[in-house]
């Protein structure tokens, strides 16, 4: 009997600023797609271009959900301009959709009527937004998209009856674990795995269990290196069929946009490294490695159960909190780079508290939490 490989889908939310273009307008397109796709900094580029090329040194694929809606302020050319490279380096092109644009354009497909996300519309309106976005698409190159996920994972019921007129299989907009998700898909929230739904596949974005019974989803901005990488180990373990984690295009950068988040872009190299090192896992596409519904009740169990989200570890916790805290002390809100004096703080409780939580056992971390539970 083969060994049954965990697939993982790093999906990459490609899409320009709609924030950059109510304060800039047209007039700030390039220097909007520049930073949004390009992650265009004084020190280098690392949007789209760097994460492929780091995905391509591992030998892995990406799934690349574009929002072609920006087509409705700044042409199709701009779509093209996205689609292209992706579609050269060989990666997955699917569709993404944030509809704040349709309140920004003097036309478009829903007649004038707007909204935040899709699931602000009818049934009718999500197809006609999901038959522009398709025909976007398909205009820049991309092969028909099969999969989707909507902008701010605004999606409902609805939305998948609109995918399954449209002729999407796959829907990644199940996202109940984002700290204040508008998602209104009508799930169980445990629900962990790929589960069918009428005519479409809901893929639910992965996630750890957290303290008291919640949960932070699989993103890479928002789980540690460490975190992320003992959710794969147990998604393997357990022989989960699918993982899937959330990036964006603009995601290795500061929140500024003005330089690379060094701890975030080495977090990506080494979440590509174990992915490609390890037997168990596999990087898929929607294209060439769809996944498969499990069973509802399975699907919900496995959110609930140990073989299911990883569990909650305190020295886990510790680790990312420390490791956000330096993060936000180098690469914050702050307009310029951090003086070196102002940063050594950050660096003495890493080197200090940080440090030595890397390097605990398995057995030593269940220690930990055992006596911090106590």
């Amino acid at each position: 009997m083969p060994e049954t490989l965990t697939t993982i889908y790093l999906t990459v939310d490609t899409e320009l600023s709609s924030a950059h273009f109510r304060r800039h307008g047209g007039a700030g397109l390039q220097d909007n797609f520049e930073s949004a796709i390009l992650g265009r900094t004084s020190a280098g580029d690392f949007g789209i271009l760097y994460q492929m090329d780091r995905l391509d040194a591992h030998g892995l694929k990406g799934v690349f959900f574009v929002d072609p809606l920006v087509a409705l302020v700044a042409g199709s050319d701009m779509v093209r301009r996205i689609v292209h490279p992706i579609l050269d380096a060989g990666h997955d092109v699917q569709l993404h959709a944030h509809t704040e644009w349709l309140g920004m354009a003097a036309h478009g497909p829903t007649d004038g009527r707007g909204g935040q996300n899709m699931a602000d519309f009818s049934t009718a309106d999500q197809v006609r937004i999901l038959d522009y976005g398709m025909a976007r698409l398909v205009e820049a190159g991309a092969p028909a998209p099969v999969a989707f996920r909507a902008g701010n994972y605004g999606a409902n019921d609805d939305t998948l009856e609109a995918l399954g007129r449209v002729g999407i299989r796959y829907d990644s907009s199940y996202s109940p674990d984002y700290e204040g998700s508008v998602c209104r898909i009508s799930l169980d929230r445990d629900c962990a795995l790929p589960v069918q739904r009428g005519r479409v596949v809901e893929v639910p974005v992965s996630a750890i269990a957290g303290p008291g019974g919640g949960h932070r989803h699989a993103q890479l901005t928002a789980l540690s290196a460490r975190e992320m990488i003992d959710a794969l180990a147990h998604a393997a373990l357990h022989r989960q069929p699918c993982f899937t984690i959330v990036s964006h295009s603009f995601e290795l950068l500061c929140r500024q946009r003005r330089r690379p988040n060094r701890i975030v872009v080495r977090r990506f190299d080494r979440l590509c490294g174990i992915i490609a090192a390890s037997p168990r896992l596999r990087a898929g596409t929607y294209a060439a490695d769809p996944p498969e519904p499990v069973p509802q009740c399975a699907a919900q169990s496995a959110g609930t159960g140990q073989v299911g989200r990883l569990p909650h570890s305190l020295a886990r916790s510790l680790l990312r909190v420390g490791e956000q805290a330096i993060s936000n002390s180098l690469y914050g809100d702050q307009v310029g780079p951090l003086p070196a004096q102002a940063a050594a703080p950050a660096f003495a409780v890493r080197d200090r508290l940080i440090a030595p939580l890397q390097s605990l056992t398995p057995l030593q971390q269940i220690a930990l939490d055992i006596m911090m539970a106590v």
